[in-house]
């Protein structure tokens, strides 16, 4: 009784920034399985109780904004340590810099009238000094930020993670598969000391055990130091596929090669371009202080690229880069025109069968018909600006609230009876994509699946464009529809004929 009250005793309550991010949505499990309290704040709570490990004994879910200091300083209150896993990764104009350095004065000024007692920051590793892209150096600023408000701080310095779903792999990825001959700027010949997301997980939970990590800034890496030419080669041996040619050019500006990410992989340019700006940096672990603080045995290069692939093949990827897009503030139909395309069916298939079907839309499944068309909308869509259909799903079958879908986001999700897609490709209005099933009644025998598309126009050129896709409606929502109850109905044919066959017996 005694050890188990020393225990309790030394659990503490952790405040966790990111939580519905790529980062901080693996964290926070993992500090849950090891006792400690974890108040995750959010913009959402919606979107945040959708996750799996949200209903877990010792989470707490506080909904707030991060640029409130008010909200902050409360949601803060009884907390010892508090994980900074925030980064807005805009940048048009530079003004993501701007941005993240005024989210972390406030948060550093709240967790000082709160009264916390340490900060965990994950920043970006790099060479100091002059030259840093403005990417590394709006890292650098936060962590000054931090630093500067008096708690003590602990940083993270990492240089590419390596994990299923996250933007670095997606990247490196896309660019194997679809490219066997690569002309690339010369920072493919950059050396990177990438690291596999399970060891920066390892470090983020270490530094809380280990009281000299208080007041350091920690670079952490894995075994390898590799150029990104030699990434991308070990990419495609762990694909299965032949050697890349990769044929580096000095033309190539971080804002080309941002359009070119954008057009070959599934990120936006906007995030792209920080990115693709920062590669320019040789980003290489400074000296061995974490290896001596918190000895772990990191993957390799190659065991990371691995473990990825499986996970994603498995379909076992637990966050994914798009989770942390923001879900939509207003109602979606409040005031003026809205045009809508409402269509119905009914099946002879189970409530269950019709939402599997449902919720395994998208991705490398597809739309269920004439998918030329949606891949042409997508293809038009990237050519914009927008993420195209390139950014798929995180699962195959599973879908939770504010998951992105392609160029959609999950904005409300009730299974097994609705589901609402909000789009997010480049538009001239506002659209949905809703599926509501109705069961089976005394007045129905079949079960019913209404899908509703609907559409907000921002001005006469959203009205035209409205106009100028009703007959393409007519093609894609009706095969959709047809696709999705036949889906059904042939899943059910491997159950009717086992109760057949048990029943025979």
């Amino acid at each position: 009784m005694l050890q188990e009250n020393e225990r309790s005793c030394q659990i503490q309550r952790i405040f966790l920034t990111g939580s519905t991010g790529y980062i901080g949505g693996r964290l926070a499990p993992r500090l849950l399985e090891n006792g400690y309290v974890v108040r995750c704040f959010a913009r959402s709570a919606g979107k945040l109780r959708a996750r799996p490990w949200a209903s877990s004994e010792g989470v707490e879910i506080v909904e707030g904004d991060v640029v409130s200091e008010a909200d902050l300083t409360v949601a803060l209150k009884n907390c010892d340590v508090a994980y900074y896993l925030i980064h807005s990764m805009e940048a048009s104009g530079g003004e993501y810099r701007v941005t993240d350095l005024a989210l972390a004065e406030t948060f550093g000024r709240a967790c000082v009238k709160a009264g916390i007692k340490r900060i965990i920051y994950l920043g970006g590793l790099g060479e100091t000094g002059k030259g840093l892209s403005k990417h590394l150096t709006s890292r650098r600023e936060v962590e000054q930020a931090l630093e500067s408000c008096g708690v003590p701080v602990t940083v993270l310095r990492a240089a590419m993670i390596i994990g299923s779903g996250s933007a670095s792999f997606e990247i490196l990825r896309y660019l194997v598969e679809r490219l066997p001959l690569m002309i690339t700027p010369r920072w493919v010949s950059t050396e990177s000391q990438p690291i596999a997301i399970r060891d920066v997980l390892y470090y983020l939970m270490e530094v809380l055990s280990v009281p000299e990590t208080i007041g350091k800034t920690i670079d952490i890496g894995g075994p390898d130091v590799a150029s990104y030419s030699e990434l991308m080669r070990e990419m495609a041996s762990a694909l299965g596929l032949r050697r890349r040619l990769v044929i580096p050019v000095p033309v190539l500006t971080p804002r080309l090669s941002s359009l070119w990410i954008h057009l070959v992989t599934p990120l936006h340019s906007s995030i792209a371009r920080p990115l693709a700006e920062g590669l320019r940096n040789r980003v290489v672990c400074r000296d061995n202080e974490a290896a001596r603080l918190m000895p772990h045995q990191c993957l390799t290069i190659r065991e990371a690229i691995d473990a990825s692939i499986e996970k994603m093949r498995g379909g076992l990827v637990e966050t994914f880069w798009g989770d942390a897009g923001i879900m939509p503030g207003d109602p979606s139909w409040a005031g003026g025109t809205v045009y809508t395309d409402r269509r119905d069916a009914s099946t002879t298939a189970s409530m269950e069968a019709l939402w599997a079907s449902v919720s395994s839309l998208g991705g490398s499944r597809g739309y269920l018909g004439a998918d030329w068309l949606w891949r042409l909308r997508g293809a038009m869509d990237r050519l914009v600006g927008g993420p195209g259909l390139r950014r798929g799903r995180r699962h195959p079958q599973d879908l939770r609230l504010g998951d992105s879908l392609d160029f959609w986001r999950v904005a409300a999700i009730s299974p097994p009876y609705c589901l609402e897609l909000r789009a997010e490709m480049k538009l001239p209005g506002v659209a949905t994509l809703s599926f509501e099933l109705e069961p089976k009644d005394d007045e129905n025998p079949n079960v019913r699946l209404t899908m509703t598309a609907r559409f907000r126009p921002r001005g006469l050129f959203g009205i035209a464009y409205w106009y100028s896709v009703v007959p393409l409606h007519g093609i894609v929502f009706s095969q959709m529809l047809t696709g999705l109850v036949r889906s059904a109905e042939l899943a059910e044919i491997p159950r009717c004929a086992r109760r057949d066959e048990t029943s025979s017996r």
